[in-house]
This record gives C-alpha cells, sequence and structure tokens, in this order.
C-alpha cells in the first residue's frame, strides 16, 4: 500500500505565488521546504542571524508539529547563508535545537531569493508515526 501524501502550509505568501508547500509527509517522512527567519503572521524578519535562524527553527518545529514530529525527529538538514561570516552566530541556537539528534548536517554559502533572508534551513524528519494521516 503506497502511504498518503500531506501537504502542510504556514500561510507565507512565498507558498501561494512561487507553488509549494512548506512540508509534505508521506509516511513517516516529512520533508520541510527551505524556511527562512520571517514571521508569516506579520511578513516581517529581523536583522539578526541568529533571530533568523531562531525563527526559521520555528516555522519548522511548527510545521513538523501537524504531523505530530518534532526536531528530535530531524535526521538531515541543509543550512543556506548568505555570508560565511554569520555561521559562528548560528551554533548556540542550532546546538540548542539538534543536539539531542545531531541530524546529518550540509552548510552551503550562496544568495538567497530576498536581499534581508540571511539563513535558510531545510530538513527532512522521520518518526514512527505516520504523518501523513
Amino acid at each position: 500500500m503506497t502511504p498518503s501524501r500531506r501537504r502542510i502550509s504556514q500561510g507565507s505568501t512565498f507558498e501561494d505565488s512561487i507553488g509549494y508547500s512548506r512540508a509534505v509527509a508521506v509516511g513517516p517522512w516529512t520533508f520541510v521546504a527551505g524556511t527562512t527567519g520571517y514571521d508569516y503572521a506579520t511578513m516581517t524578519i529581523s536583522p539578526d542571524v541568529a533571530a533568523q535562524t531562531g525563527r526559521a527553527l520555528g516555522n519548522i518545529a511548527a510545521a513538523l508539529a501537524e504531523v505530530d514530529a518534532t526536531l528530535d525527529d530531524v535526521v538531515r538538514v541543509r543550512y543556506l547563508l548568505t555570508r560565511r561570516d554569520d555561521w559562528p552566530a548560528c551554533w548556540p541556537v542550532l546546538r540548542e535545537a539538534f543536539g539531542t539528534a545531531r541530524p546529518a548536517a550540509t552548510m552551503i554559502i550562496c544568495g538567497l531569493q530576498e536581499p534581508e533572508m540571511l539563513i535558510e534551513i531545510e530538513v527532512t524528519a522521520y518518526s514512527e508515526r505516520d504523518p501523513a494521516q
């Protein structure tokens, strides 16, 4: 039997205008799209990279909660930063979020969609629960 697919939206204007879901759950796997530090209720973003990291992780945690998963279920994470020198400022926030799960991780320096975006985080989570139900 093929597991069902569940799409999770957080109401970001980017989801509608670009055409993607914040996350997609298929069976025990949840794939969370690259998530930035926007507060989706106000569509504002802090100029501080550590604050953006915390907000992005909060957005990711909220998406995972929709399918009864947590940051402890994350097995893979990708960090996309616009400035290499910002990376150390993110470490304490990341250690707090992923210190237990310790997922496989990659950090990439690149340009992001909007100049105010300093970090984008993408995760894959695995949970024994079937979050698509």
